[in-house]
């Protein structure tokens, strides 16, 4: 069983890997403990959001259905033959992760089915369910055995998870817009997309981000390092796109290159050092 279980964790760090090279290296500046946690959670929430982004050739709500009821059988069974979601059992099981967060994303997750427009309680819903919550869990593994602190730095958490989301949604529009035909911002018309409308949305990531800094600087010290340097990942890309007219958001993709990333590394690595955050 030490064998399976180490074989199945392996699944979900390469699919961390191979999805996504910021928040692996975030994951890998965390202390050696709480990383095979924060893996399993990567793994599951990103194999959910492959069904309803990318199989679209296929029964998705088949297919969605289906990995929804094997979620929750492994977590009963404590165990599962799919090496994501035994890894994301696991977690769940070891870290008391709270089943209203998991059923949160998974509601969030199988709206993308069916929902290509928000209104404001629904877009509310739709980012604790896809985001905030993701940051829930992966806080109950930096403090499963300290539910007081854990509870301190909730709201925070719920911040930057939003703040991380919203950013997406501005990455992301292109292919939202023209490929899926989701709109997750509510008036706005990304074939009249202006800089009032790109302004607002930016102010509301701006107060998003600051909220969650004030709770990264709580953070202890083995798991800060890791979560600031996604923050200022997260925060570098913001600006860019910030910088970016309103007719550009549909053209391109935005990212941040790899030495931008490497000099962002050194630079959070010299400020945690030196508590200077």
């Amino acid at each position: 069983m030490e064998l399976y279980r180490k074989n199945n964790l392996d699944c979900s760090r390469i699919t961390t890997r191979n999805y996504s090279t910021s928040f692996s290296l975030g994951v890998r500046m965390l202390n050696k403990k709480y990383r095979p946690g924060i893996y399993s959670i990567y793994g599951f929430v990103r194999y959910a959001d492959e069904i309803v982004d990318t199989f679209f050739d296929q029964n998705q709500e088949e297919i969605f259905q289906e990995f929804k009821r094997e979620t929750f059988v492994a977590i009963e069974r404590g165990f599962s033959i799919n090496p994501i979601l035994d890894s994301f059992q696991h977690a769940v099981r070891r870290y008391q992760i709270d089943r209203e967060l998991i059923d949160a994303f998974l509601f969030s997750m199988e709206m993308d089915l069916h929902q290509t427009s928000y209104d404001p309680l629904l877009l509310k819903t739709y980012i604790y369910g896809s985001a905030e919550v993701v940051g829930l869990m992966c806080l109950r593994v930096f403090y499963s055995e300290e539910p007081e602190l854990y509870e301190q730095l909730v709201e925070p958490a719920r911040k930057l998870g939003a703040a991380f989301q919203k950013v997406n949604f501005l990455r992301d529009a292109q292919d939202d817009f023209e490929n899926k035909g989701r709109i997750y911002f509510e008036n706005i018309d990304f074939n009249h997309f202006d800089s009032e409308a790109k302004a607002r949305i930016e102010q509301e990531i701006e107060q998003d981000f600051a909220e969650a800094y004030q709770g990264l600087k709580a953070l202890k010290k083995e798991v800060r390092f890791g979560v600031y340097l996604a923050y200022i990942y997260y925060l570098r890309l913001f600006r860019k796109i910030k910088r970016a007219q309103p007719s550009q958001i549909l053209k391109q993709r935005y990212r941040v290159s790899n030495p931008k990333k490497m000099y962002l590394l050194a630079n959070a690595y010299l400020k945690n050092t030196l508590n200077l955050l």
